[in-house]
């Protein structure tokens, strides 16, 4: 029996709409908070506020999936709400736990207990405030219990220096108080170094590329402090990756394991089928209910031949057709989308991608498990939130941006994860001298990077975005990586080189006819499209799937940046709440 993450807990009694008073008929301040049973209990809600759904992670979006919608991210449809927006009372409202914990916690005599869970609360607040500083840029720090006639709630926002140097205090309290044994679902030491090398990263990179300075420390400061958490975690953590089950499977079953890997997850989200707590990956994938999500040609592109050459150094590789395309790739490729051959786990049945229920014919299969969990909201297996990969590929490139990257660090970094699926290491004299020109097209990648570290850094962004596909990083690593201007650039499926009979996996058997309007075909594939109805083409009758050909993206650089400010929370600060530049709300404040 797994270990629930869900734990009841008295918690949710202690803060009322006021955020600092507690319900006179329930238990109050004056009597809890007493010993480490209590504290614990209390901070045990901080995972299920703060920590993301299921969902949240395997259906990222961006430019590496897509469904039938386009987020309004990159649709460009984004605009100023009256409420909500991530500002609201609700979003909020984890951070009164945090604090309200905080303010009470001095009551337990047990001082090792206290700072334990004082660490545990101080952890949730640095998470906390970093997603709101990635979402919005500067926002008020909050450090105490406030009322709901509490002049501090009509304050100005406080910059990002002050809001992350706040941060810093509180992982490193963190860090030092909470233990070092291991654990999948309770935060320790190491997801203390996980999370600070992650926003550490995010803040120098977003500082670099969109030329923040004149603070008291400089983008290099919080590379170096990334740089450092990590190669800590790398040194002492003794987590690894895991490689139980070889090249060809150990990267899919680590996400389709119904017990989070301990030997690499730091922390998962638990799902648990005997306490009737699950997600929904396998019928997202499969059914045409969720927008029909595909990869992207882009990303597929992206991944290396099997024995680390570029896909995209190939004579003809534009417009390969599904089977050559899928041939002597990444092992992780096949294990993140149905290519040739592809079979469920624990089944021999080979599938082609299905284009009823994959938009652009890249299927993913990347957390799908075996068939038994296929039915609506019935997966169960658990979800990382922090994984040792993750913390690798921080360290390689806050290295790589700071100039100070060695092959030493690639080999306790990248080389792991490429050991991992049976691939040559990045050499990093390689890829400086010869800067893949794909990942610097603007169409297919990042024309920002520059300098003498270009080709590594571009390197490890290509791993990046590989090995972290549908795991809630793509979209803020665009942000920071300042390359929203991508979102523009077309978003297509497979090659198909006519209209008529396609065989998509080359197995001899036609799985799709894509027939034009009229036509009555004679064919034995099981699905029938009709172009310009069911499908869209890059060239009329034939090209790239192109399923939003007809609603491009649309990036806005001086504004999209960041989310707006909604207006009901400007106008009830007077207009000290500030908009963010470029959003127009029509307040004269």
């Amino acid at each position: 029996m797994k270990k629930t993450f869900y734990t009841l807990c008295i918690a949710a009694v202690f803060v009322s709409c006021n955020l600092d008073e507690f319900p006179l008929d329930k238990l109050a301040p004056e009597n809890y908070f007493n010993n480490e049973a209590e504290l614990k209990t209390f901070t045990n809600t901080f995972y299920q506020q703060n920590f993301p759904e299921a969902s949240s992670i395997y259906s990222e979006s961006a430019d590496v999936i897509i469904v039938t919608t386009l987020q309004p991210e990159v649709s460009g449809t984004r605009t100023v709400v009256n409420e909500g927006g991530g500002w609201d009372i609700g979003s909020w409202q984890p951070l009164t736990y945090i604090n309200n914990y905080l303010h009470y916690s001095h009551r337990c005599s047990d001082t090792k207990a206290r700072e334990r869970y004082d660490g545990v609360a101080r952890f949730f607040r640095a998470y906390f405030y970093f997603e709101k500083v990635k979402r919005f840029g500067d926002v008020p720090w909050y450090a105490k219990p406030l009322g709901s006639a509490d002049p501090e709630l009509k304050r100005p926002r406080d910059s990002r220096e002050f809001v992350m140097q706040r941060m810093i205090e509180d992982i490193d309290f963190a860090i030092r108080y909470l233990p070092a044994e291991r654990d999948l679902y309770r935060v320790t030491k190491w997801t203390a170094l996980a999370l600070k090398s992650r926003f550490c990263l995010f803040e120098g990179t977003f500082r670099k590329y969109h030329g923040i300075d004149g603070y008291e420390h400089d983008w290099k400061w919080y590379l170096e402090q990334a740089a450092d958490a990590a190669e800590e975690f790398i040194t002492n953590s003794g987590y690894s990756l895991y490689t139980a089950t070889g090249p060809a499977t150990s990267y899919r079953d680590l996400f389709a394991s119904e017990n989070a890997q301990s030997v690499e997850v730091i922390l998962a989200r638990d799902y648990n089928s005997a306490l009737g707590v699950f997600h929904n990956a396998n019928f997202y994938t499969i059914s045409a209910s969720y927008g029909k999500p595909g990869m992207t040609r882009k990303i597929v592109d992206s991944y290396l031949m099997a024995d680390g050459s570029r896909f995209t150094d190939k004579a003809g590789w534009e417009t390969m057709e599904f089977k050559q395309q899928c041939s002597n790739r990444d092992p992780r490729l096949a294990q993140t989308i149905r290519t040739p051959g592809y079979t469920r786990i624990g089944s021999t049945t080979k599938l082609a991608p299905d284009l009823a229920n994959s938009i652009t014919g890249y299927h993913v299969v990347k957390f799908v498990t075996g068939t038994a969990q296929d039915a609506y909201n019935k997966s169960f297996n658990d979800l990382p939130i922090f994984r040792s990969a993750e913390v690798y590929l921080n360290f390689a490139e806050a290295k790589a941006e700071l100039g100070t990257l060695t092959q030493e660090d690639i080999n306790l970094s990248v080389k792991r994860l490429r050991d991992r699926v049976g691939m040559s290491n990045l050499i990093l004299d390689d890829a400086n001298k010869t800067p893949d020109p794909y990942l610097s097209d603007a169409k297919t990648g990042y024309p920002n990077v520059t300098g003498a570290n270009k080709g590594v850094i571009l390197e490890i962004r290509r791993e990046r975005t590989i090995e972290l596909a549908m795991e809630g990083f793509r979209y803020y690593d665009i942000m920071r990586w300042k390359e929203g201007k991508t979102f523009e650039q077309p978003l297509l499926g497979l090659y198909i080189p006519a209209k008529g009979e396609y065989d998509i996996d080359g197995d001899g058997t036609p799985d799709v006819y894509f027939a034009t309007k009229g036509e009555t075909p004679s064919t034995t594939a099981k699905l029938t499209l009709v172009i310009d109805q069911d499908i869209l083409f890059s060239d009329g009758d034939h090209g790239y799937i192109s399923p939003h050909k007809n609603n491009p993206g649309i990036w806005d650089e001086t504004r999209d940046y960041f989310y707006p400010i909604p207006t009901d929370d400007r106008s009830l600060t007077g207009g000290a709440l500030t908009q963010n530049p470029g959003w127009n709300d029509g307040l004269n404040f």
